[in-house]
């Protein structure tokens, strides 16, 4: 044990030195539960089936396995690490990279959909140990020949239900067909039904598994149901908004669809709220999950797919205005609020119809759930408040040379706005996105617009509303 007390020290395992002293640098305290019951059986071999929800650490525990087991001077794929979307890739991919600082010439690749082929394919010429993408992408690879799997040694499913869910089980499997019989299989996911615990048989030898995934925090999430008519729905959601007026909310719907008719109506009655779904594109996708981590839209609805892998802190309530029929879906959707240690609040909307998904979570919980009042219809008529900040878009990212501090610095040089005034910044390959103070964001919009960074102009532009050139979607207002 280390000197937190309950948590088992990373250094009582067969970890490689510059590691254990990486981990004390990056602020580890100790394993996770997933952590200290998965690592142990990894570093042996053995292959794993873990349970557990984002968040839990799991990332860390299979890519210090992998990290551990790594031939440095190897440099063919030796790990493959399949993910469901572009971005729960690019955070595992980011993790390791972290985790591996203090190792030299460890070489990560990201194969995700949406990005250039041909710069995959020229990291790969150069050499690649752990390999980080998503089916669709790899699969690609492998069928032009620009990938090579003979050496993998770990393969790693992560958020697997998901994966199937999003009908990636043609892709996995030439994947999976591609790489060396006798290797290690570690599968992580949230929910176990039946198609994964089909896949694990098939794919995995005499796999140990482990759960880790909590069923209910009263401590952290207070939780709220409330028993609707179909044609009172819609007004429900805006008098919880207008109650409670959380600073970041995620609104969970069935369908992509209903999740696009939502946002709309939601901003038609002035709320600020996006849609995440299946049907954006990815750079839609992008700039829609930036301006919610950084504070300049309120509220986003998405389906369980499209917000897997979705990471944003201090998350204030999550509404299911559709019930999960799942309850570990549920579990896992209520579980993005209340984390480190702050409080979250959940909000369950469903129809007398569907009280039995109500008991049947119940049970599941082992929770006497009752039907709380809704806050008064009078609410309906008060304004919703508005993001305290806002976006700007700038052309201009990675391929320009363009880092955070170099915007950063434009924004509060001279005659310019103060820093404090200024939050997240994200860049990207050819644009950057920046967020002011909203009382600040037309000062800010003419020093970036008029001014110069890295000694060139750059378009600027402030985003608002939804994507607009986003596949489109058959819509209509959801009935009230």
């Amino acid at each position: 044990m280390n000197a937190a007390g309950d948590l088992p020290a990373f250094a009582s395992l067969p970890l490689p030195p510059e590691l254990i002293q990486n981990l004390a640098s990056l602020g580890y305290a100790g394993m996770t539960p997933i952590q200290a019951k998965s690592l142990p059986l990894i570093l042996s071999g053995q292959d794993v089936i873990g349970q557990a929800k984002t968040g839990s650490g799991k990332t860390a525990a299979f890519g210090l396995a992998l990290l551990t087991k790594l031939e440095r001077k190897d440099f063919r794929v030796q790990a493959l690490i399949l993910c469901p979307t572009r971005e729960l890739a690019d955070q595992v991919a980011n993790a390791i990279r972290e985790l591996a600082r203090a190792i030299p010439n460890v070489k990560v690749s990201t194969l995700c959909g949406g990005m250039p082929f041909g710069p995959q394919a020229a990291a790969l010429e150069h050499g690649a140990q752990i390999v980080v993408g998503t089916p669709g992408r790899v699969a690609d690879h492998l069928r032009k020949d620009t990938l090579k799997l003979g050496n993998v040694g770990t393969l790693v499913l992560d958020e697997a239900d998901r994966m199937l869910e999003m009908g990636f089980q043609e892709e996995l499997d030439a994947v999976i067909d591609a790489t060396p019989a006798q290797r290690q299989t570690l599968l992580f996911s949230a929910t176990f039904p039946a198609a994964i615990e089909a896949v694990a048989r098939r794919i995995m030898r005499d796999a140990e598994r482990i759960t880790t995934v909590a069923t209910h925090d009263s401590a952290t999430i207070n939780q709220y149901f409330y028993k609707v008519e179909e044609s009172v729905r819609f007004d429900a959601l805006r008098v919880l908004l207008l109650a409670h007026r959380p600073e970041s909310a995620v609104v969970f719907c069935s369908t992509k669809k209903d999740t696009q008719e939502l946002a709309e109506s939601l901003r038609q009655c002035r709320f600020s709220a996006l849609a995440i779904h299946g049907d954006l594109e990815q750079r839609d996708r992008d700039r829609t999950l930036v301006r919610f981590a950084n504070k300049s839209v309120a509220v986003l609805v998405a389906t369980d797919v499209a917000a897997r892998g979705l990471d944003i802190d201090a998350l204030d309530a999550v509404v299911n205005y559709q019930i999960a029929s799942d309850p570990e879906v549920h579990v896992h959707r209520i579980g993005r609020t209340g984390r480190a240690g702050s409080k979250g609040v959940a909000f369950t909307l469903y129809r007398d119809d569907e009280r039995y998904k109500v008991d049947r979570l119940g049970e599941y919980l082992d929770l006497v759930i009752e039907t709380d009042d809704l806050p008064p219809e009078s609410l309906l008529q008060e304004k919703p408040a508005q993001p305290a900040m806002a976006t700007l878009q700038v052309d201009g990212g990675k391929k320009q040379k363009l880092r955070p501090g170099d915007i950063l610095g434009a924004l509060t040089g001279k005659n310019g706005i103060e820093g404090g005034q200024v939050g997240k910044i994200n860049t990207f390959a050819d644009c950057s996105y920046v967020a002011v103070n909203r009382d600040v964001a037309g000062t800010a919009l003419e020093k970036l617009g008029n001014g110069k960074l890295k000694g060139r102009s750059f378009k600027v532009r402030r985003i608002e509303g939804q994507p607009t050139n986003s596949r489109r979607i058959a819509r209509r207002r959801p009935r009230q």
